[in-house]
Order: C-alpha cells, then sequence, then structure tokens
C-alpha cells in the first residue's frame, strides 16, 4: 500500500472515531500533498510525500520552540500532538552511528574527496534517507568527513 492510501484510510479512520486532532492533522498533510502535486504537476512516489511530512514535522518543532519561547504551554502541547501524528508517518530515525556509517559509504560511492563535493552527497543522502536522519547533524558529518579526507 503506498503512504498516499494509507494517509487516506487513516483519515477515513479518524474521521469516524472522531479524532479532532489526527483528522485535523491528516487533512492538512493531504493538503500539502495536494499543493505539491499540483506545483509538480504529477502523482507524487512516497518519497516526496515523505519529504512533505518532514517538512510539516520541522514546522511543528519549529512551532514548539517559538510557543515555549512565548509561554504558551496549551499551544505547545496541541504542537507537540500533532507532531506525534506525523511522526508515525516516518521511518525509523537512524541512530548517529547509523548515519555516519551511512555518510561514509555515501562519500566513497560518490567518490567525493573535498568540501566542494559536499551538495551532491547532502543531495544524495537526504533523497535516499528521507526523513531518517536530521540535515543539520548530516551536514555536520558530511562537512567533518570531507575536511578530513
Amino acid at each position: 500500500m503506498s503512504l498516499y492510501q494509507r494517509l487516506d484510510q487513516d483519515f477515513k479512520a479518524a474521521l469516524k472515531a472522531k479524532d479532532q486532532i489526527r483528522v485535523g492533522v491528516l487533512r492538512m498533510l493531504k493538503t500539502a500533498v495536494k499543493n505539491r502535486e499540483v506545483q509538480v504537476i504529477r502523482k507524487l512516489e512516497d518519497e516526496e510525500i515523505l519529504g512533505v511530512i518532514s517538512n510539516q514535522v520541522k514546522q511543528r518543532q519549529d512551532s514548539i520552540a517559538q510557543f515555549q519561547r512565548g509561554g504558551r504551554q496549551d499551544l505547545v502541547e496541541r504542537e507537540q500532538a500533532e507532531l506525534a501524528v506525523l511522526e508515525n508517518y516516518l521511518p525509523a530515525p537512524m541512530d548517529e552511528a547509523g548515519v555516519e556509517k551511512a555518510v561514509a559509504e555515501l562519500i566513497k560511492e560518490l567518490g567525493a574527496s573535498s568540501l566542494k563535493d559536499m551538495g551532491p552527497v547532502m543531495k544524495t543522502f537526504m533523497s535516499r534517507y528521507a526523513g531518517q536522519a536530521d540535515g543539520k547533524i548530516v551536514s555536520e558529518l558530511v562537512r567533518r568527513k570531507l575536511a578530513s579526507t
């Protein structure tokens, strides 16, 4: 079953269960996917849908940080509940050792030898392991590995 079909089925189940938070998040997510499809003028692949979900997760994390600074605990809790729903659709995150191993293998595979090669390494990693690692951590590891070669 494709990720889009899974989102659709979960949305219908949430409607039947009257789970307002889940319905709201999935409605928003389906809209974001549809908007992206309109932009690229085709159906999205699962990897691209994961990218949309990752963007939504990042937005929630930023909102949580902003609301915490503003002292709005009620909004923090709502955003955290939405974040939990979104995270169910992302693949299991890689641990730091896994990210480091994947980065090393990718650098070797692409024949990257200097910081000039960081762009292609990052692009390939983020598309291959979408939603499994934080871009900032990956960027730092790639930079460190390429600087030491």
